[in-house]
């Protein structure tokens, strides 16, 4: 799945531009006057200029440029400049930010016509690993800086055999419904903690003189259509299979036609492609992902299932309000519960993130590489607002959304947590076959073993 992120506020680009290159006082000094201590070594802390001192390890590259190239886009790639300023101002290094929407068709011709960016942003650990023979390995400060700022399990997904090349970056949590609190009390339905709760909820609501659909979907995305069906049936693979089940479907050593997965896209199936529920099934496929949760705002839908960072996009393109459930009282107010497992005590969690790989040795993008692993960047990131990511010195104080303090509560203390399978997947089929053929599964109405059989036919040999 894509990692999206929205807005606190609009900062211009030509005020990033000057900030980046007022460097006076701060990155030009640093780099002009060194310290030399008792033993002849260089002290290059006591020369940081006053307000620097968090920046000292990235000094010496002053007036270098490091280009990062990223799904990211406007409006949310303006907080991402935004928490660089004070980093470029001390260190005299220009971030570069290239966000492109058309990222996972556009790495692989820069790469192979020799124009690689400094730094890429993989939304997908599978597409990373495509490109594990161009990419430079993390140095020894970025690998220690992820050992003691991350779960072994994150290090992991920017491993590829057995070379750690890239980093933690952001973060989701997925197993969440969005709903408004207001729509729910006003009707007297209760929150679902159950797979079957949920499903009775939604025959109740479909029976009911509720003017929405109990559902409402979006899986057009771009070239990334179809990322949106894909996150239903990983959450509902950790729900109706067990984890290790979920790890022989995302490493190919379980077929992904298996009858396991068979059942699970037939759950899926229950809601998605039931027009009692969502209405016009074929729609799906047309709807963005982003409008596709609109309905929980304007009242036409009762229920969503999309990660924690769909908060940001609704209230920042629809008006919208994060509530606690209990605001019951607020138009246009929205919450959200836990995506519920089989049984009430089941609670796993399905994430996903970005990483962060560089095709350059440079010593300034090792540096910024370094920087975004440290927590005192999180912190400065988080802070700006809609973002959050999995890193231990994340502070929950700096996530103003209450739905994303909750998601990085659930990340710092999972003990049943697995990655987006499509993001883990080989790029051809995580970034491909699965969104194209969930999305005829909807578009089409395709049959679920055909496309089960399709995706399968496309898994590369080992």
């Amino acid at each position: 799945m894509r990692h999206f992120v929205r807005r606190r506020s609009m900062l211009g680009v030509a005020t990033l531009s000057v900030a980046a290159l007022a460097l006076a006082g701060c990155a030009a000094d640093a780099g002009s006057e060194e310290a030399t201590t008792d033993s002849g070594s260089t002290d290059t802390e006591s020369a940081v200029a006053a307000g620097c001192e968090a920046y000292a390890d990235y000094m010496g590259n002053e007036g270098e440029t490091v280009e990062i190239y990223t799904t990211i886009i406007e409006p949310e790639s303006t907080l991402f400049q935004e928490s660089f300023v004070d980093f470029e101002d001390c260190t005299g290094i220009t971030i570069e930010w290239n966000g492109d929407q058309a990222f996972e068709e556009q790495i692989a011709v820069r790469v192979e016509g020799g124009t690689a960016p400094d730094l890429a942003i993989f939304p997908q650990p599978g597409l990373l690993k495509s490109f594990a023979a161009d990419l430079v390995a993390a140095p020894a400060a970025v690998s220690s800086s992820v050992d003691a700022n991350y779960t072994a399990d994150w290090k992991t997904y920017g491993t590829v055999d057995g070379t750690f090349y890239a980093a933690p970056l952001g973060a989701n949590v997925k197993s969440f419904v969005w709903y408004s609190p207001k729509v729910f009390a006003d009707n007297g339905w209760a929150i679902p903690t159950t797979w079957g709760d949920m499903l009775t909820l939604s025959d109740e609501i479909a029976a009911s003189d509720f003017a929405g659909n109990a559902w409402c979907a979006g899986i057009e995305s771009g070239a990334a259509t179809g990322w949106a069906a894909t996150d239903w049936m990983e959450d509902l693979m950790l729900r109706f299979q067990d984890a290790a089940t979920y790890d022989a479907w995302v490493d190919h050593s379980m077929a992904f036609n298996d009858p396991k997965v068979l059942e699970v896209i037939g759950e899926a199936g229950k809601i998605l492609k039931n027009a009692d529920y969502v209405g016009n099934v074929s729609a799906i496929a047309t709807t963005s992902f982003s409008e596709g949760g609109s309905g929980v705002v304007d009242g036409s839908c009762a229920m969503h299932r999309q990660a924690s960072f769909l908060g940001g996009i609704l209230v920042g393109d629809y008006g919208a309000t994060v509530v606690g459930p209990d605001e019951t009282d607020v138009e246009g107010g929205i919450s959200t519960f836990y995506f519920p497992g089989v049984s009430a005590d089941q609670t796993p969690a399905l994430g996903g993130g970005e990483f962060v790989g560089a095709f350059s040795d440079a010593p300034a993008v090792a540096a910024v590489q370094h920087y975004l692993t440290t927590p005192e960047w999180n912190n400065k990131k988080a802070a700006l607002g809609g973002w959050f990511s999995a890193n231990l010195g994340l502070d929950t104080a700096n996530v103003a959304d209450p739905v994303n303090a909750v998601a990085v509560e659930i990340l710092q203390n999972a003990t049943t947590f697995r990655f987006d399978a499509s993001d883990v997947m080989p790029g051809e089929v995580g970034a491909g076959s699965f969104w194209t053929e969930m999305t005829a599964w909807i578009a089409e109405d395709k049959a679920d073993q055909a496309v089960l059989d399709a995706i399968e036919a496309t898994w590369p040999a080992s």
